[in-house]
């Protein structure tokens, strides 16, 4: 099935629910594309992918959180008290049993922060479930034991998966990569398509500048870089938040620099690795990835059920 079919059906399929969170899916081509073996041979990816265009922002956690922790203790831990103060995004209300969540005003459209490796899997298991009612403990990932740590440390993506947290490949790749290069070396140094360290500076449509070295001194709204995108059209994959990926060595990964953090946080050579997965801090948050199954699977039905559906109202 061609990409954009794909992902105009991940679409549908996402509609169809009637879920609250859409994403704003950018298409991830070039498949077995080399890695960047000069800055430690990361970066190869040998499928076509979806990345989240923007970081994963408060009104779409604030979704997840009234959808999973709202009728409960938050025994997950997926609300973090520092989420309602200072840096954060999102205000907690009623007692436990009945928390209602909702965005700060004005940080609805700033990426999430405080929430640990666990919290990006959830939503990443929430989102591939269907949203709603879907489980946070399986799917993407499964995640043992009913607690905010899950008892299964050295948690790893599921086959079949479809919506998920990035690896580390797949962030890099859509950050560095250039498809268009017709040298050897296809990785750019900074994720704005640029070989020059980036410009911290307050939003700007300038090239290569970014949110970094306290530069604003807060979260800006996603997107507010226009014209430093990446090679494949995402934005603040240089500042504003680090973003947890998949990686694990001693301990789990993150990239991309955030807010508080040098210009040079934001190079293809700088690796955050070995990072307690419990972590919450005001500099982390996340973005997902997507891979639409091929035709022959249960997708072919959906399509063809939403096309019935399409037929029917047309004949009515």
């Amino acid at each position: 099935m061609p990409r954009l079919c794909s992902s105009l059906l991940l679409s549908l399929v996402i509609a169809s629910s009637a879920s609250a969170v859409t994403i704003d899916w950018t298409p991830v081509g070039n498949p077995g594309n080399d890695s960047d073996y000069i800055r430690g041979y990361v970066g190869a990816v040998g499928y076509a992918y979806s990345i989240d265009k923007y970081e994963v922002t408060n009104a779409q956690y604030v979704a997840f959180l009234n959808a999973k922790a709202a009728d409960n203790a938050d025994p997950l831990g997926l609300y973090n008290l520092s989420m309602g103060s200072g840096f954060g995004g999102i205000k907690r209300s009623g007692s436990s049993g009945a928390y209602t969540y909702s965005a700060i005003a004005g940080r609805g459209d700033m990426p999430v922060n405080f929430v640990s490796f666990y919290d990006a899997l959830r939503f990443a298991n929430w989102m591939n479930n269907g949203q709603g009612s879907g489980d946070t403990e399986t799917g993407a990932y499964t995640l043992l034991g009913g607690t905010a740590t899950p008892s299964n440390g050295a948690v790893t993506r599921n086959a079949g998966a479809s919506m998920f947290l990035t690896s580390e490949n797949e962030w890099y790749k859509a950050a560095y990569y250039d498809p268009l290069a017709t040298s050897y070396f296809r990785y750019f140094e900074y994720p704005a398509r640029s070989n020059t360290q980036t410009t911290c500076a307050p939003p700007t449509a300038t090239a290569n500048s970014a949110n970094c070295n306290n530069a604003v001194g807060d979260l800006t709204t996603k997107g507010s870089y226009t014209g430093s995108a990446s090679p494949y059209g995402t934005f603040d994959q240089g500042g504003n938040v680090s973003e947890w990926n998949e990686a694990f060595i001693s301990g789990r990964g993150f990239r991309g620099g955030a807010f508080g953090l040098s210009a040079l946080s934001l190079a293809a050579t700088t690796r955050g690795l070995g990072v307690d997965p419990a972590l919450e801090g005001g500099g982390l948050g996340f973005r997902v990835a997507s891979i639409i199954p091929e035709p022959g699977t249960g997708l072919l039905v959906i399509a063809g059920l939403l096309g019935l559906a399409g037929w029917r109202r047309r004949a009515q």
